[in-house]
């Protein structure tokens, strides 16, 4: 695979997928189980980065099984989340109740994110075609004329040149390649930003996950185990101005809302503790070019409403790989596989965005700027009414738009 020269390393592949993230390590282990030769750069050293997102999906899990992966992935350390709750005003709310899925897992599977990039590397490994490169920024693409031929990286303070048939943009909602190749990008807007920390959590708290909504204010707490992943949305903006006051005003906004956090929200000592993720909801008007495909928020940044990017971008990986494998291998991957990918993922990804602008617009936003203590809306209240409709709910988010299922062979 690699082709030694003096100053620049060489490397040639089938398939360069930049980003080792949830999408390009799906892809990248379902291609080489399929038989082509793949390469995975992933700009850190390893993937132990806090507050990414961590949950995986029945439908994902569904393809774990389909995988015969399934058994071996749940002996990871996890947390296995039934039900969501919720605090609108005085009222608890259950609102999405994924019992009842027709799925092999009936539940939210909460696992680092490193756990399960780690396992599909490691399972990746048992395949000669899989390679990864960790500590390797991908910073510009190649081209012949139009075709994009491959990529530019540092790796390990060295230059590298991979040459591949195609090469797959999966670096996320900043992706450097999506920039390099000129796509156009359709700004959806996004009225919240998110501050993410987490708080220790004791035997007596609550099992599941759940949020509370009050004028104002909007905290969102995840069961990990030993502690709560926590979210506190804010205006679109607004990071900058909040956290020029002491940290010890944004602990008393917690406690308002989680009295009982008082005996441990101080592990929050300044705003080091805290971190500021930047909500997108953006989508690329094409999401390819000859040689070149984007593929998870690379294509679509979605917002956090419902958790569902990982599910997305793990879907796409999956379609992409159906539709993929075996023009890889006969060295004939044309513009018309890559569009057979985008009109095979970008419904999903439109609807799916709909249903989080809608949440965005009709609950989050009216909530952020709010002054009297929300009510439940009409739609929610339905659910209390009728359980069966938190079914609906369940499905959206746990299985979601056009669900794909593994068609790839397993070549030993």
């Amino acid at each position: 695979m690699h082709q030694g020269t003096v100053g620049v390393e060489r490397v040639n592949t089938r398939c360069c997928i930049v980003g080792g993230g949830p999408a390009g390590m799906m892809l990248a282990y379902l291609l080489a189980r399929a038989g082509v030769d793949v390469l995975v750069l992933e700009k850190h050293p390893d993937f132990l980065r806090d507050f990414r997102g961590d949950t995986i999906h029945p439908s994902t899990l569904e393809l774990m099984h389909e995988l015969r992966l399934l058994e071996e992935f749940l002996q990871r350390p996890h947390d296995e989340v039934r039900q969501l709750n919720g605090w609108i005003g005085e009222s608890l709310l259950r609102l999405a109740d994924f019992t009842h899925l027709p799925t092999h897992c009936k539940f939210i599977a909460f696992m680092p994110q490193w756990d399960f990039l780690n396992f599909l590397a490691a399972h990746g490994r048992r395949y000669p075609g899989f390679h990864l490169m960790m500590n390797t920024q991908a910073n510009d693409l190649m081209f012949e004329g139009e075709q994009v031929t491959g990529v530019r990286a540092m790796s390990e303070g060295a230059e590298v040149e991979i040459r591949a048939d195609l090469v797959v943009a999966a670096d996320g909602r900043h992706s450097t390649l999506r920039e390099r190749a000129g796509f156009a990008v359709e700004n959806l807007g996004a009225p919240m930003d998110v501050l993410w920390m987490r708080i220790s959590r004791h035997s007596g708290d609550p099992a599941d996950a759940f949020g509370h909504i009050e004028a104002g204010r909007f905290f969102i707490m995840l069961n990990r185990g030993d502690y709560w992943q926590c979210a506190y949305v804010i205006p679109k903006g607004s990071a900058d101005t909040l956290m020029k006051q002491p940290i010890a005003e944004f602990r008393r906004i917690i406690l308002e809302l989680s009295p009982w956090l008082t005996d441990r929200v101080n592990e929050l000592k300044s705003w080091d503790d805290v971190k500021l993720l930047t909500v997108a909801v953006d989508r690329l008007k094409q999401w390819y070019r000859p040689g070149l495909l984007c593929i998870g928020d690379a294509a679509h940044a979605m917002s956090p409403v419902g958790g569902v990017g990982i599910n997305l971008a793990v879907q796409d990986a999956v379609a992409a790989a159906n539709i993929l494998y075996q023009p890889l291998r006969n060295h004939a991957v044309t513009q018309d596989d890559l569009r057979k990918v985008e009109a095979r993922r970008e419904w999903p990804a439109r609807v799916t965005q709909r249903i989080q602008i809608f949440v965005q617009n009709r609950v989050i936003s009216p909530v952020l700027a709010g002054t009297q203590r929300p009510k439940p809306p009409f739609a929610v209240k339905l659910t209390q009414w009728f359980p069966v409709l938190q079914r609906i709910a369940a499905r959206v988010i746990g299985i979601g738009v056009r669900p794909e299922h593994v068609h790839t062979p397993e070549v030993s």
